[in-house]
């Protein structure tokens, strides 16, 4: 077994696949309108899902809101130089809500910031630094 996508819902469909495939450098894999339902799923990743686990974006017609749960946490996603890559990521306008540099407790450094809807995404630093 391995997992296969994480899915969330969005506010605005194409305002999160700017975010997520310009801004984060995801691609679209595929994208589906299920007039039936009145909903639209587009699941984007950085590879093949096949062997890559993605994100479902899941967009209901006719809403334009959701209320934050606070079961859910974050999503995570690791890079090689988390300084960079917050920099590149605020050139965007992409908001940081918390400046990348060392956990509290000890660990890898890490930042966060927020996509379009709220949701929080967690930035890694997978290498070390020199």
């Amino acid at each position: 077994m391995r997992l296969l996508h994480t899915m969330i819902r969005v506010n605005n469909l194409e305002e999160s696949l700017k975010f997520y495939c310009d801004a984060l450098g995801m691609k679209l894999m595929r994208k589906h309108d299920y007039p039936n339902g009145e909903f639209t799923l587009a699941f984007v990743g950085y590879g093949d899902e096949r062997d890559s686990t993605v994100i479902e974006l899941t967009h209901n017609w006719g809403r334009s809101q959701y209320e934050m749960g606070d079961a859910f946490g974050h999503l995570a996603i690791g890079t090689a130089d988390i300084y960079k890559t917050c920099q590149e990521l605020k050139a965007k306008g992409v908001k940081v809500v918390r400046e990348p540099g060392p956990m509290k407790f000890g660990g890898p450094e890490i930042a966060f910031i927020e996509d379009p809807n709220g949701y929080k995404i967690e930035l890694i630093q997978t290498e070390e630094r020199s």
